[in-house]
């Protein structure tokens, strides 16, 4: 068992899931793998099956009975991997535009650089983002410089999915707490820690587009980013 487990939620990703597995289990440092998946009706769960006899103990499946929103994907795996004393947990999509390889700087920044959680940072060297339309990297750059202003978290990157958190972390945040399920989820989680006076770090990595399969991006994602980020600063959201 490794001490890291990278969480993995999937929702029709059968063209990218069995090539980002092999991936992660070809890095120098070994991550365990956790898929998350939402019942996808093009089979993604049942390749992910097939494939946990060649990696016997290091890749694991869980299989929701229905999408439900990433965030509750996410805090479906995080609960899985606390209950399996894992001490590194790491957040990364299945369409690699999060490159496995930054899975080891990630962790590094946690495991030696002494950050308790590590965010995968698109913005905090210029903009390292490949293969979007001009109208959806600056959607999502002024998407988290809103988000520092109104929020005043020292973040360059709030908006970020690829993430090390230590354990600690994670037992502190409440999740049953956590409100957002999309985009807002990310945000939330990163405001929570900070508020806890956890130690982070940004980690610059190059967000490339997926080239196969399909964004799960949509106005009532965005929608909740936007508006709730307001409603989080406004109201205040318990630690």
């Amino acid at each position: 068992m490794s001490d890291a487990v990278v969480i993995v939620p999937t929702y029709n990703e059968k063209e990218n899931i069995e090539a980002i597995i092999n991936t992660v289990f070809a890095l120098p440092k070994q991550f365990d793998v956790l898929v998350v998946d939402d019942s996808s009706p093009d089979g993604t769960n049942e390749i992910v099956a097939a494939l946990i006899p060649k990696f016997k103990d290091r890749l694991f499946l869980e299989i929701r009975a229905e999408k439900t929103g990433l965030g509750t994907a996410y805090i479906h795996g995080f609960k899985w991997a606390l209950s399996k004393k894992y001490d590194y947990i790491i957040e990364m999509d299945a369409d690699f535009s999060h490159n496995p390889s930054d899975l080891i700087p990630l962790y590094n920044a946690c495991a030696k650089d002494n950050a308790d959680y590590s965010i995968g940072s698109r913005y905090s060297q210029g903009v390292n983002v490949v293969n979007w339309p001009m109208s959806r990297v600056l959607l999502s750059y002024f998407a988290s410089k809103y988000v520092r202003f109104i929020t005043r978290i020292p973040i360059y990157d709030t908006t970020a999915g690829f993430v090390c958190y230590k354990r600690e972390v994670l037992e502190t945040i409440q999740l049953e707490k956590i409100k957002f399920v999309g985009y807002a989820f990310q945000i939330e989680m990163k405001f929570k820690a900070w508020l806890h006076k956890f130690k982070h770090k940004e980690v610059s990595v190059i967000f490339t587009d997926r080239i196969k399969g399909k964004s799960k991006m949509n106005g009532s994602i965005i929608s909740e980013a936007v508006f709730g980020v307001i409603k989080m600063k406004l109201q205040g959201l318990p630690k």
